[in-house]
């Protein structure tokens, strides 16, 4: 389903794609697709497989292998939506801010936080548009919890616990296999940009004061198992897994207040929903089975909480409004600049 364009009857926002493996062809490509505000005019891959596929699903695209093909046409464009590996992300958004491009970039938002803050400051030179796609600020189940704490609903929360785990033995994308943290590489840099942001987005700044970070496909490979505690001025302990080698993956949250714990399994099924064709609009889109809701209470008295419906959508909507409208960035990147501030700390042992 397509969302109409806007009262005004703007033309849309004219974008490039840099990318089109998980992340372009799962979540930005359908997303700005469905959304009339923007038109997917140009994709940049230099994977043949991949180039077809983008060709076949977007038929109204130019699909280019370089970079510097794409950017030779930003005289006719007003976005750049970069979902690349990260030792690339700062480059491309240096390139496409010089070009007069406003700019979305894809978690990890920098491989570095020095890396971020030059683009900040070309962004706030240029008088353009950086926005971070933290996308799990949309997750339906990342919304009820925070609904559940801002009511009250657990009362005063001590504890936090967050996982995303899978068990994948095999890494199958080349440069996950080579890059480490220096450029970007690992679970930490790939996964704790979603955790360390949702935490931050609840409870308030904090600082890393544990961590646990492991190679266990490959001793001096990229990190593939990392545990992290985070203790923020308000009080709360956030406790982070990543791992990309458990056999039965954990709660996806457990939060523990003095008032009642809410305990959630399972994902949020965008991703999956996206992946198969389904589109923001269409019945179902975003909504979870009940037998995934999470539950609150204490032992022996619980009740299902239903999860609010994921709404991935809302941050391209917020794009779309900042940059015709002035309206606040969806995603300031300054909150993405301290979670890569956090990462580096943990690398270097705290």
């Amino acid at each position: 389903m397509t969302i109409p364009a806007d009262a005004a009857g703007r033309a849309p926002l004219r974008t490039v794609l840099f990318g089109f493996g998980l992340g372009g062809r799962v979540f930005h490509a359908p997303l700005l697709e469905q959304d009339a505000r923007f038109s997917l005019d140009v994709i940049v891959t230099s994977d043949p497989g991949r180039a077809r596929a983008a060709s076949a699903a977007y038929p109204g695209a130019v699909v280019v292998p370089p970079a510097d093909a794409a950017l030779a046409l930003a005289g006719g464009l007003d976005l750049a939506v970069i979902s690349t590996p990260p030792a690339t992300h700062a480059p491309l958004a240096l390139a496409a801010l010089d070009a007069g491009l406003n700019v979305v970039v894809d978690k990890p938002f920098a491989h570095s936080p020095e890396a971020a803050a030059e683009m900040m400051a070309a962004a706030a030179a240029g008088g353009k548009l950086l926005s971070v796609f933290q996308n799990r600020r949309w997750d339906g189940d990342f919304l009820t919890l925070k609904a559940l704490v801002e009511r009250g609903d657990l009362g005063s929360v001590t504890r936090f616990e967050s996982r995303m785990e899978s068990h994948k033995p095999a890494v199958t994308k080349a440069w996950k296999k080579q890059a480490g943290a220096a450029e970007g590489g690992g679970i930490l840099f790939d996964l704790g940009p979603h955790l360390i942001d949702q935490v931050l987005q609840l409870f308030g700044p904090a600082e890393p004061v544990w961590a646990e970070v492991h190679a266990r496909r490959e001793a001096g490979g990229p990190d593939d198992d990392v545990f992290v505690v985070l203790r923020h001025d308000s009080g709360v302990l956030s406790h982070l897994w990543m791992n990309s080698l458990a056999p039965q993956a954990g709660e996806r949250f457990r939060v523990s207040g003095s008032k009642a714990a809410w305990t959630k399994r399972g994902v949020d099924p965008q991703e999956a929903q996206l992946d198969a064709g389904l589109r923001p609009g269409d019945a179902g889109y975003g909504s979870e089975d009940p037998a995934a809701w999470g539950r609150l209470g204490v032992d022996g008295s619980t009740v299902a909480v239903p999860t609010e419906p994921g709404r991935y959508q809302d941050y391209y909507a917020a794009v779309a409004a900042a940059v015709q409208d002035g309206k606040p960035n969806p995603v300031d990147p300054a909150d993405s600049l301290r979670g890569l501030e956090m990462i580096r700390q943990i690398h270097a042992g705290l």
